[in-house]
Parts: C-alpha cells; sequence; structure tokens
C-alpha cells in the first residue's frame, strides 16, 4: 500500500529541508544567492515528486508558474520550497518548507518542516497542546510589526515575539512557544495553507482576521490576514481586531 497524503506530505517537506541544509553546509553560497538557489532546488525535488505521486492532482507552487486549470480541481497541492528565504540566506533557524493539500479549498493536509529545529509538524500527528503562556504571547515580524497586533497585544497584555516566516510563527503556536498569530500584512495561499492545516489539527483557532473562514485554490491566491491562536483567546482577539478597524 502507498503512503497516505499525510505521509507524502511530512516525507516531502523534511526532503526539502535535508536539501536546504546540506546547500546552506557547502558554505559556497549565502545571502540573497542562497535563498535563491535553495529555493530553486527545493522546488524542483518537490514538484517533481508530486507530480509523480499524484499524477491526477493540481499543483501550486510559489516558485512555479501558475497554472489556473487547477481552479477546476477539487485537489490541489500548495507548497512553498523555502517559507523564510532572508531568515534562511542569514543563516538563522526560523524558516521552513511547506507542503500542503487543498481540497475542495480546505487546507486537508499540511506539513511544515522547521529544519533548523530538526522536526517536522503534521496534520496527520497533531501535538498536544501546552498551557497557555503567562503573560500571553503573540508573534509579530521581526522586520514590520503590524499595527493591529501591537494594538491587540496592549489590550490583552501579550508579550511580542519578533520571529522571522509565516511557518516558523504559525508552529510556533502549535508548540506552545506562543498563544496567538494574528498577520494583516497580506499573504499568498502558499505561506499558509501548511501551517493552517496542522494548526487545525493541533486544535487551535484559524480564520481570517474578521472571523470567516479561509478558502484555497482561488483564481486570485493573495490572502489579506490570518489569525491563528488559541481558541479560548480567538473571541476576544476577533473583537480587538475589530475594534482596531473601526479605528
Amino acid at each position: 500500500m502507498g503512503e497516505n497524503d499525510e505521509q507524502l506530505a511530512e516525507r516531502l517537506a523534511t526532503a526539502a529541508g535535508a536539501i536546504l541544509l546540506d546547500l546552506r553546509a557547502r558554505g559556497d553560497l549565502d545571502g540573497k544567492a542562497l535563498g535563491q538557489a535553495g529555493d530553486q532546488q527545493a522546488n524542483a525535488m518537490l514538484c517533481r515528486e508530486i507530480r509523480a505521486a499524484r499524477p491526477d492532482d493540481a499543483l501550486l507552487s510559489e516558485e512555479e508558474k501558475d497554472n489556473q486549470a487547477r481552479c477546476g480541481r477539487r485537489r490541489v497541492w500548495i507548497v512553498d520550497p523555502l517559507d523564510g528565504t532572508r531568515e534562511y540566506g542569514e543563516g538563522r533557524d526560523d524558516w521552513a518548507v511547506h507542503v500542503a493539500l487543498a481540497v475542495d479549498g480546505v487546507a486537508a493536509v499540511g506539513a511544515v518542516a522547521l529544519p533548523g529545529f530538526g522536526i517536522t509538524l503534521t496534520s496527520g500527528a497533531p501535538v498536544p497542546l501546552q498551557p497557555m503562556n503567562q503573560p500571553l504571547k503573540m508573534l509579530v515580524s521581526r522586520t514590520r510589526p503590524a499595527a493591529e497586533a501591537v494594538f491587540v497585544a496592549e489590550r490583552l497584555g501579550a508579550e511580542l515575539l519578533a520571529m522571522g516566516s509565516a511557518g516558523a510563527k504559525a508552529m510556533a503556536v502549535v508548540r506552545g512557544e506562543a498563544d496567538i498569530y494574528l498577520h494583516t500584512g497580506g499573504q499568498y495561499e502558499w505561506d499558509n495553507c501548511a501551517p493552517v492545516a496542522v494548526a487545525q489539527a493541533a486544535g487551535l483557532h484559524v480564520s481570517r482576521v474578521d472571523g470567516s473562514a479561509i478558502r484555497y485554490n482561488n483564481a486570485d491566491t493573495y490572502l489579506p490576514d490570518l489569525l491563528i491562536c488559541r481558541s479560548e483567546l480567538a473571541e476576544e482577539v476577533l473583537r480587538l481586531a475589530a475594534q482596531y478597524s473601526r479605528g
């Protein structure tokens, strides 16, 4: 019997992470050039393997030209071969590999490899949630903390925790290092499909910032905002986000 979708996603995300670690360890590239080479090599392997293993499914990757015929398909693999190119090129650990499967627009399967930490988190094997942090911890971008997130954190008495890639931030909530990831700066489907699948499987709240469900395999792959948080906090975070948007 062949691999199921969860096993395939986990194997490929982990393998792409190994490619990226090996490339960086060689030491002949750095910075932006390293990030570009890593993106290309990891993407080539992921797309080749997905097409071989699931030839009837569609594929959307950040690094491939989009074929909108996928919009007519029920199953589409959504891949980010290197989420956090800057962090990877700088030698940091807060970057990730995303491999997800959306079915009928829903993030059904996901694997997020965190190669710098030697782990891959998957929707197929959810990790038990840890107790919430005291005080609460809220994730923000290393380079451009969103004003909405700062507003919400101040009113919740939450500490801000700066971190790199979207996948690393989402998995920090899954792993209990933080409690809230509120992002309003815009992303694309490949930035959060795999993290959303993993977070949902772990029992976290996942939605748009207005509380609506996130839909995938859209003709326009842009997603304006995202909330991943402890379910106990969701109602209050959504209320505060709405309060901020009303000014």
